[in-house]
């Protein structure tokens, strides 16, 4: 065998160790992630852009947030499409499906093992008081998320988003309009900017 043969086998060696150790990291961190959070998708976002953006740097604040937003904005519960996102951006289709075997497997087995003894769940004082508890510590992610993403918005010195947020918020909190109509509002309005900006860099 020649040494240039042994190099490119070396390299296919590596490569593929690369992308095992990427995968182990990818399952281990998501199955960490949903073994740990409560209060649906939108906390499970938050540690997602922890462990991705801030720890592994594996993708940029801005990315992370985009990728929040395909996944709220999508069907489907948004913990399961956080992770398709982010399991393709890291890995492709492989990351994929290893992002979403490890966050659907912990509330798969936790509700498996709810469902055979919910009676005694449902009826047990001990088990009602660590729900209420449960229900502060997750109006508090939550809150940290509407932080975190609002700060995101105001650094881009948008006027047009800032409405949009605004406007938002106020449509959701005092006029109760549901928020699916919000939200293709927003992507209306998205769409819209992003025609006028490419017809102005198209006529400039």
């Amino acid at each position: 065998m020649s040494k240039q043969s042994q190099q490119s086998n070396c390299q296919k060696k590596k490569s593929l160790s690369d992308q095992r150790r990427t995968l182990l990291t990818l399952f281990q961190k998501t199955l960490y992630i949903s073994s740990f959070t409560f209060g649906g998708g939108f906390v499970i976002v938050t540690f997602m852009k922890r462990i991705f953006a801030d720890e592994l740097h594996w993708i940029d604040e801005n990315e992370m947030l985009n990728l929040a937003t395909l996944a709220q904005s999508s069907p489907g519960a948004i913990a399961v499409n956080a992770a398709i996102l982010i399991g393709w951006r890291v890995a492709g289709f492989a990351g994929m499906l290893t992002a979403v075997f490890g966050t659907i497997i912990p509330p798969l087995v936790i509700l498996s093992v709810v469902s055979l003894f919910y009676a005694a769940f449902a009826t047990n004082p001990y088990v009602a008081l660590v729900l209420k508890g449960m229900q502060a510590g997750v109006a508090a992610v939550i809150l940290d998320v509407v932080w975190g993403m609002a700060g995101n918005v105001i650094r881009l010195r948008r006027p047009v988003y800032l409405l949009i947020m605004a406007g938002a918020f106020i449509a959701t909190v005092w006029f109760r309009v549901n928020v699916i109509y919000i939200i293709l509002a927003a992507i209306g309005i998205g769409i819209a900017l992003e025609v006028y900006n490419h017809r102005k860099g198209a006529a400039a």
